[in-house]
């Protein structure tokens, strides 16, 4: 009997849902304007696109949900954890406290117990100082029943972990199974500063991240459904929901990469760059071997400067529902970056609003038929022209900026403002406007692979360089089956081997990522021994 997949993803403006067949052909699609309490825009879309096929739901057995929960949660500084967060550094790191370059507002609700404890290995493995355990238990007692979560960093963990998973055992141990430990070694990469706040701020949205996966786990039964659910990830994969749970960080700019994702499978093309035009932004992607290629820069999230691993992209402020400011006086215009967002129906000029939008601009100069023409007939063709060149140029310097080289490259354009652009754009070699584009985000979150990556630094005398890079691809492999991959199905990805002259013992950073089609085997069983690599 056929099996059926739904994808959901979550924009500023829109949240899109797809239901595909076993074949990853379309059944239906719909758009639902993203609500205040995103969850409610979810479950409609949901609802909608079920309705719309029309088939079995019995027969609907996977679901996939790309979030902004846990952004939103950040930036608007809501529902948040309540943190124990220790440092294990001491008498190295005293010099510079923990939440060091995190917004004053931020600091005030994460910081209310920050411990640093002495510890911590120097960037070849020797040891700082010895762990000291008797202070860890103290620190155990005293956030017992004060805290929900805690978030574990210790210096140059990346090299050697042995501190922080003595002290997730210390605490477990004191104040239960039960709580969410987040330790950085997993979460980010070296350097220190940027992977404790990484790792803070993923302690933080636990909740978060665990009332949305019960909460939307909850609405398919509601519809008779009984799904495996995976989140999208952004990394342009998919997460089990026990994996989800514990780094509910993974999911943040999931959105985005979704789009990228979406566009390879609707072109068929590896190697692109993306333009996802929304309601709001527009977002700019490169996809290397059909996955989003990776930031190597550290990036902020609510103010906060992390260094875990982000997709390389560029957002700008133009997108369908962008409202264009004239000046009467001198003809000068801005374009954005305010938007009108979901309301655009009742705000645009050719949905007899009052507000002059991008859209008003392009079906006034005939390159969109939606809504009525008539009501924009008046506006001058010449301003329009102009605003319009800007809006094209804007978009054209954004994907030179994405570019590794000056030679034209193919462009793909995705999401439902895409109707701004022309066939044509400056730099692109071809421009390409698949089918379903206005979903392409929501079938990225159904077609995506399981995903798992590690990025540690390893010295290549302890086991030679084919042997350290065969042990890092079993560990990514090890990662993709915790968060839902088939073990028997599994393809390494990406493989990033940077020297370290600076370190002895010929150290070298490594990054590999493995991914593979969706598997049966949870991560429970997996951490159970019920699964063998």
């Amino acid at each position: 009997m056929t099996s059926y997949r739904i994808g959901i993803d979550v924009g500023g403006t829109h949240t899109d849902a797809v239901l595909l067949d076993e074949t990853n052909q379309v059944m239906a699609e719909t758009k639902a304007p993203t609500t205040e309490d995103v969850s409610r825009g979810i479950y409609q879309a949901m609802r909608d696109v079920i309705e719309s096929a029309q088939v079995d739901r019995t027969r609907i057995d996977y679901a996939m949900l790309g979030t902004t929960h846990c952004t939103n949660a950040i930036v608007e500084r809501k529902r948040l954890n309540t943190v124990g967060i220790i440092r294990i550094g001491a008498p190295a790191t005293l010099a510079v406290k923990p939440l060091i370059g995190v917004p004053d507002d931020l600091r005030t609700l994460l910081g209310k117990h920050v411990y640093i404890v002495s510890g911590g290995h120097e960037f070849d493995g020797r040891e700082i100082a010895s762990l000291d355990e008797d202070h860890l238990y103290e620190i155990a007692h005293e956030i017992k029943g004060a805290v929900d979560s805690v978030a574990i960093t210790s210096v140059f963990s990346p090299v050697s972990d042995n501190h922080e998973v003595r002290a997730a055992e210390i605490i477990r141990e004191v104040l239960g199974e039960a709580i969410p430990i987040s330790l950085s070694k997993e979460i980010g990469s070296v350097g220190l500063l940027e992977r404790e706040n990484a790792t803070i701020l993923n302690a933080s949205v636990v909740n978060v991240a665990q009332a949305t996966a019960e909460g939307f786990v909850a609405a398919l039964k509601e519809e008779g459904i009984e799904a495996n659910v995976f989140f999208g990830q952004n990394d342009g994969t998919l997460m089990s929901v026990e994996y989800a749970k514990k780094y509910p960080i993974l999911t943040i700019a999931c959105g985005p990469t979704n789009s990228l994702r979406g566009a390879s499978f609707l072109t068929g093309k590896e190697n692109a760059i993306v333009v996802d035009v929304g309601g709001t932004t527009t977002d700019i992607g490169v996809l290397a071997q059909s996955f989003p290629r990776e930031s190597s820069l550290a990036v902020e999230i609510g103010g906060a400067r992390t260094n875990f691993r982000m997709p390389d992209l560029v957002s700008i402020g133009l997108g369908g529902g962008t409202i264009i400011r004239v000046n009467e006086t001198d003809g000068t215009f801005t374009i954005g970056p305010e938007s009108v967002g979901y309301r655009l129906p009742e705000k645009g000029l050719v949905f007899g609003g009052d507000t002059l939008t991008t859209t008003d601009v392009v079906v006034a100069l005939g390159r969109a038929n939606i809504g009525d023409r008539s009501k924009v007939a008046h506006l001058d063709k010449e301003l329009l022209r102009r605003i319009y060149d800007q809006m094209v140029e804007m978009v054209e310097m954004a994907v030179d900026q994405m570019k590794t080289s000056s030679g034209d490259a193919p462009v793909i354009l995705v999401g439902g403002g895409s109707i701004l652009l022309p066939d044509q754009l400056r730099g692109a070699s071809e421009v390409m406007k698949p089918e379903h584009l206005g979903v392409a985000n929501a079938i990225g979150a159904a077609i995506a692979q399981v995903s798992g990556q590690i990025e540690r630094v390893f010295s290549l005398d302890e086991r030679g360089r084919e042997q350290t890079l065969a042990y890092a691809k079993d560990l990514a492999r090890e990662e993709a089956i915790k968060a839902g991959a088939d073990p028997s199905d599994l393809t390494i990805v990406d493989v990033e081997d940077v020297p370290l002259a600076y370190l002895p013992g010929n150290a070298t950073r490594i990054r590999v990522k493995a991914a593979g089609p969706l598997g049966s085997a949870s991560a429970e069983q997996y951490e159970k021994g019920n699964v063998i690599l």
